[in-house]
């Protein structure tokens, strides 16, 4: 199981898949929020992906699964950047974390959702799939 996040589509659609690789099939596709330094006009759309600390923008390439842990979001999974792109991902907290502001009828009513600091925030419904198939180890890809 991999996780794909394809951030040249806007955040009013789904465009967080988690893939069955062995069985070669998107087993969902849900939505997810970009940084709000990737979108200082909160458009909906990426503008920008960065690496340094205090952007609040998402940052691209390979992420690698970690733990598990509770925080003020409540259930969520630390990643570890891979890349060059992402090699400060630890250090500005970038994880996988639920937030109400990713919701179909806000994206349906505005035409995008919410914005993170940088983190994958996915809808309160979805975070325990989210956590339960892209366990610790797995690969998380984002990119533009």
């Amino acid at each position: 199981m991999i996780g794909i996040v394809d951030f040249s589509a806007p955040s009013r659609v789904p465009r967080f898949q988690l893939v069955d690789v062995g069985n070669g099939r998107v087993v969902a596709n849900l939505l997810v929020a970009h940084g709000s330094g990737s979108d200082p006009g909160n458009s909906g759309w990426v503008e920008r992906l960065s690496n340094r600390p205090g952007s609040n923008a998402s940052c691209q390439g390979s992420f690698l699964t970690g733990e598990t842990y509770v925080g003020k979001h409540g259930h969520s999974r630390r990643l570890h950047g891979l890349d060059p792109d992402n090699s400060q991902a630890e250090s500005r907290a970038i994880v996988v974390h639920a937030a109400n502001y990713v919701d179909r009828h806000m994206a349906a009513a505005h035409g995008r959702i919410g914005r993170s600091q940088g983190c994958f925030a996915v809808s309160p419904d979805d975070i325990s799939e989210v956590l339960a198939r892209l366990e610790a180890g797995r690969l998380l890809y984002a990119s533009k």
